[in-house]
């Protein structure tokens, strides 16, 4: 769609970047609290004064070196695709830190506002920034904003839209000193880059020269491949490396950042930031930390408030889960009676409604859990959750940046895997990444929820939240255990040390809490209404085909027709009692043989002399094949199972499992470890495949399976054992 203006977003992590996103373009965006939540940048539009304006929201990032995927994403946008005008969007609690960014989007050229955000914090600490001056001194216009409260928001982007018209696409690059051991250096590269014309139509010729200083990946590699402007550069780098390193004990990249820092001190100690006079105290998030970070009652008080989420999350969401349950049992009962016996009507009540109702049907307890884990993000808890699990992560070789992997896969029940993998790029090491991705998926991500809600309500009644607390508890001590025997055998290599910011704590908005729960919900409907669907139908197809042979059929036809005239001649009232019951049976053993026969329940038959060891019948095995598509499928899957089986549709797939004889403790207990930990997805596998390679994709479906099978075999012979 056409815009008058393009503007985008940028700024650090937890400077409230997202939250401005979703302030002036109303757009429904993932918000959290945390580190790294925008991976990719999102667009969104408004309207301003008879202007369309096409607001993007990049990727938060620390500097415009390619460090990092997304500080690439951001870069290589505003390279471009060359906005109207760039809003540096600056935790103004941390100015002299934020305007390290801010610094290399001037040396960049760039059409710039900046805006100090989180200002109430500001003043609240007692402090005062002097916008005028600062605005003055970086040449540049200044704005004060409270993200959260829409504070600035309409001066902000008149602001930005006045920028990006007198600039007119205009980039003026900001020239600095970087001291005489650099600037000699920097001309000679700026004299070679512009003779040789190498991207000098993309960026400014200095700060090339800056970025092959600072030893920037993807300028080295074009560089490279240029020709003899990368052997003349290269050269240049390695002789100024040397000569820093003997004269200043330092390399060129820590002296660009020092003299990036002194300029920024500059500016900001002549009066731009002071004292309102207030006594001096420690800020409002600090004493909070003071108890929710203490190294003994910190991670009691985050095991309590996991635990009272998930009781919460249960006390809530069963009542509606039973309304919705108790739809889809009508809705099935209605189809019945409006389609004639066969095909159509197989499809449509065992194969749809059974399959996508029995994921559907957890929407209300899913959606209180998103809202609990929405509010632990926006506060600004979920950090601290990350900080103090660096603590136990460093033990078992990981780095602390994996906590967020773990966390956004799941480590809070109701995550994903994919986008957890993928989060693991962010880790400074490729071994510690590799040991992340490998078992991020163990973690009970959204898709596997369902499956644990509905053992634990038909098993466990009572006792269902307790019983989500300790698979969480589970999920995370082995995710660690074999993050160990990872890092001390195939992925062996020193750890790294780990730096987070811990933004303070806020109270989120109801408005923002509610959009994320409804996004989330709103994600798992949809997959349930498309990817679920198709999957339950093709897999109504491998239970319904091929049909039991004529004769087969012939035989229990006859069978019910005897039945059925024996219990309309009998004048016994219990007789005709049993004999319905005998008519039932009849039907259920006719469902039970047909669906045996199907390609499905073949192969799950064929797997039963193996995975009985672990108390999988062959309709467990059908489910948890169909779930390597999908984990939701698992719950799909049983419900078409027990649908097609012969079952009585009067009642949920939870109390058909409790009523079949082969289900029992012992065997559900069985079953939610192996679903915990066997092969992630297909998506999750492909895109561990992206991140390393399809060799160590491979491996981890093979490692998670063969490691779930054998501890559930465990769990299912010591259940067994202790219940004789």
């Amino acid at each position: 769609m056409n815009a008058d203006l393009n503007i985008a977003l940028a700024g650090n992590p937890n400077a409230g970047k997202t939250t401005m996103f979703n302030a002036l373009t109303g757009a429904r965006q993932s918000v959290g609290n945390y580190p790294g939540v925008t991976v990719e940048k999102r667009e969104g539009f408004m309207n301003f004064e008879n202007l369309r304006i096409n607001v993007v929201d990049l990727p938060g990032t620390y500097s415009l070196t390619a460090y990092t995927q997304e500080e690439l994403v951001a870069r290589n946008y505003l390279v471009n695709e060359r906005p109207h005008a760039v809003i540096d969007i600056v935790d103004a609690n941390s100015l002299d830190r934020n305007l390290y960014l801010g610094l290399q989007f001037m040396e960049l050229g760039i059409p710039m506002v900046l805006a100090l955000n989180m200002m109430d914090e500001v003043r609240r600490s007692g402090k005062r920034i002097d916008t005028k001056k600062l605005s003055r001194l970086l040449h540049m216009p200044v704005v004060e904003t409270v993200a959260r409260t829409g504070e600035g928001r309409q001066e902000l982007i008149r602001e930005a839209v006045a920028c990006g018209r007198k600039r007119q696409g205009e980039w003026k690059p900001l020239k600095i000193s970087y001291g005489p051991d650099l600037d000699p250096v920097l001309l000679d590269m700026c004299s070679l880059i512009e003779a040789a014309g190498f991207m000098s139509d993309r960026y400014p010729a200095r700060w090339l020269a800056l970025k092959y200083l600072e030893g920037d990946i993807q300028i080295r590699h074009l560089a490279a491949q240029a020709g003899e402007i990368g052997e003349q550069l290269a050269g240049l780098r390695e002789k100024t490396e040397n000569h820093c390193r003997i004269t200043l004990e330092a390399s060129p990249e820590a002296i660009i950042a020092d003299y990036r820092y002194g300029f920024i001190a500059s500016v900001t100690k002549q009066g731009v930031i002071s004292s309102t006079g207030q006594k001096e105290r420690i800020i409002f998030s600090d004493k909070i930390d003071r108890v929710l970070t203490h190294r003994f009652f910190g991670p009691s008080l985050m095991i309590s408030v996991l635990y009272l989420m998930f009781v919460v999350t249960f006390r809530i969401g069963e009542v509606p889960m039973g309304w919705v349950e108790a739809f889809f049992t009508r809705l099935s009962a209605a189809v019945s009676d409006l389609t004639n016996p066969g095909l159509l009507r197989s499809l449509l009540v065992d194969g749809i409604i059974a399959g996508v109702g029995g994921v559907l049907g957890f929407v209300p307890l899913i959606m209180v859990m998103f809202l609990g884990i929405s509010f632990l993000e926006d506060s600004g808890y979920m950090a601290r959750m990350a900080y103090m699990m660096d603590r136990v992560l460093r033990i078992f070789g990981l780095h602390g940046c994996s906590v967020m992997p773990f966390i956004v896969s799941g480590g809070i029940p109701g995550g994903c895997a994919v986008p957890g993998v993928m989060g693991a790029r962010t880790l400074p090491s490729d071994l510690e990444k590799l040991a992340t991705l490998l078992t991020a998926p163990f973690m009970p991500c959204g898709a596997k929820v369902p499956v644990f809600l509905l053992l634990g309500g038909a098993f466990f009644r009572g006792s269902a939240a307790s019983v989500l607390f300790w698979i969480t508890i589970g999920a995370w001590v082995t995710a660690l255990l074999v993050a160990w025997v990872l890092r001390n055998t195939v992925i062996r290599g020193e750890a790294t040390p780990f730096v987070m910011e811990l933004p303070p704590y806020r109270l989120p908005t109801l408005k923002g809490i509610c959009i994320h729960t409804w996004e989330r919900a709103w994600q798992y409907i949809k997959k349930a209404g498309t990817f679920i669907l198709a999957i339950s139908v093709l897999i109504w197809a491998a239970m319904t085909f091929p049909s039991l042979p004529e004769e087969k059929m012939v035989s229990f036809e006859k069978e019910q027709k005897r039945i059925a005239a024996l219990a309309e001649s009998a004048d016994d009232e219990k007789k005709t009692e049993d004999l319905q019951a005998l008519l039932r049976d009849s039907r259920n053993r006719q469902a039970q043989a047909a669906l045996r026969y199907s390609l499905a329940g073949r192969i799950g038959t064929g797997l039963e002399p193996v995975s009985l060891l672990a108390g999988f019948d062959w309709r467990s095995n059908i489910a948890l094949i169909g779930g390597v598509a999908a984990k939701e499928v698992i719950v799909s899957t049983l419900g078409t199972a027990y649908a097609m089986g012969g079952e009585s549709g009067e009642s949920g797939l939870a109390e058909k499992l409790r009523k079949d004889p082969h289900w029992n403790v012992a065997n559900a207990v069985s079953f939610i470890i192996f679903v915990m930990l066997y092969s992630p997805c297909f998506v999750t596998i492909v895109t561990m495949a992206k991140e390393s390679s399809w060799k160590w994709a491979a491996f981890s479906m093979i490692y998670t399976t063969i490691l779930a099978f054998a501890l559930a075999v465990g769990a299912y012979q010591a259940g067994i054992f202790l219940g004789r």
